[in-house]
């Protein structure tokens, strides 16, 4: 065979190479992504001039294959992978150093690693962007799950005043006109009871439909968060939870209302100090930019299952047994938050535990 004809044959394996890793591509699934992987290193053996002796390995961030496991005593080129322009990965292609030497690498073959890796990226940066689209999309449609809850909680919320008002007035005129029976007042006294329970339920209801009226002012969020913790001392010593605060500076302002950033710092802790084991820790950090403040509370309690992490904030739900919370406090603090234009995730702490982040713009 003719040198001519020799080369020929090899670009003929090269393009079959690239239009085989190029199908392999198209059809890939994310979640067999290793799998293609490994398919794409097959048929770049095919692409060398001695296929059978050449070995791939495919290095990424999540994933290493190879065609054969051991690279010892071997030659070798490689070309990076970029995913976004950073490099993320890299292809090599192997031959024994006792067979072969660098010149039996040709000049197209690099040529030929280098398309490989760039398709490879190629293919990481699409599922980059799947994935990052799907998030998006679930993000917009946990958002839209809590505006309708948010309308509907509004709608029950008013409903329920004017005849809990009603209640709690008439129940009042009918103490005081059977004072003379003692089992008589005592049964208006438990339909006062709850009918101020029910109103402090209502109230947070409002609270999370962002209903409540606000008194925004300039306020220094440092003493905001030690006047929360010094309120729970008695919580922590009793549940011997301990609490570490980390700030970056003495004095961190925005504009908000006072009592409601007391409550989204309170209920937080609370629910903290509830799901830590004994002498658990509970972090309280808070740190700021030029434009917002961000609260981090994170302890070390069980962390969220995956159901709980998609309805953390949803009005009514909880973990908690029955009789130990309404399911309203997480969701209050929501409300709050959005209605300081701010913006609150959950998320399961890396070593153990929960971590909820609260970003709340200065102005």
């Amino acid at each position: 065979m003719s040198t001519t004809e020799a080369a020929l044959k090899e670009r003929i394996k090269e393009l079959t190479c690239l239009y085989e890793v190029s199908s392999i591509i198209a059809n890939a699934n994310e979640s067999l992504l290793e799998d293609t992987l490994q398919a794409i290193g097959y048929s770049a053996k095919k692409g060398f001039q001695f296929p059978e002796y050449t070995d791939i390995t495919i290095i990424t961030e999540f994933h290493k294959v190879a065609t054969k496991k051991e690279h010892l005593e071997k030659l070798q080129i490689n070309a990076p992978i970029h995913v976004f322009n950073a490099k993320k990965g890299q292809l090599f292609a192997f031959l024994c150093a006792s067979k072969f030497t660098e010149k039996d690498f040709l000049p197209e073959e690099q040529q030929l690693l280098n398309s490989i890796a760039q398709k490879i990226g190629n293919l990481l940066e699409r599922i980059e962007i799947q994935n990052n689209e799907t998030s998006l999309k679930r993000q917009m449609e946990r958002a839209d799950r809590l505006g309708i809850l948010g309308e509907i909680t509004a709608g029950i919320a008013h409903e329920l005043n004017t005849p809990l008002a009603n209640i709690l007035g008439f129940a009042e005129l009918l103490k005081d006109d059977l004072k003379a029976s003692d089992a008589a007042s005592q049964d208006v006294d438990k339909i006062i009871k709850n009918a101020i329970f029910s109103r402090e339920v209502v109230k947070k209801l409002m609270f999370f439909a962002c209903e409540m009226p606000q008194k925004m002012k300039r306020i220094n969020l440092v003493p905001i968060i030690k006047n929360a913790i010094h309120l729970l001392e008695a919580s922590f010593k009793k549940e011997k939870v301990k609490c570490v605060v980390e700030m970056d500076e003495d004095h961190m302002w925005l504009r908000a209302d006072p009592i409601q950033l007391t409550q989204i710092i309170f209920n937080l802790l609370m629910n903290s100090i509830y799901f830590s084991p004994k002498n658990g820790l509970v972090t309280v950090k808070a740190s700021q930019s030029n434009e917002e403040i961000i609260i981090k509370i994170i302890d070390q309690g069980t962390g969220f299952t995956k159901e709980a992490l998609d309805k953390v904030f949803q009005p009514f739900f909880t973990t908690k047994p029955t009789g130990d919370g309404s399911g309203l406090g997480l969701s209050v603090v929501h409300g709050i938050v959005a209605s300081h234009k701010g913006k609150i995730t959950a998320a399961n702490n890396t070593s153990q535990g929960a971590i909820f982040t609260v970003t709340l713009p200065k102005v």
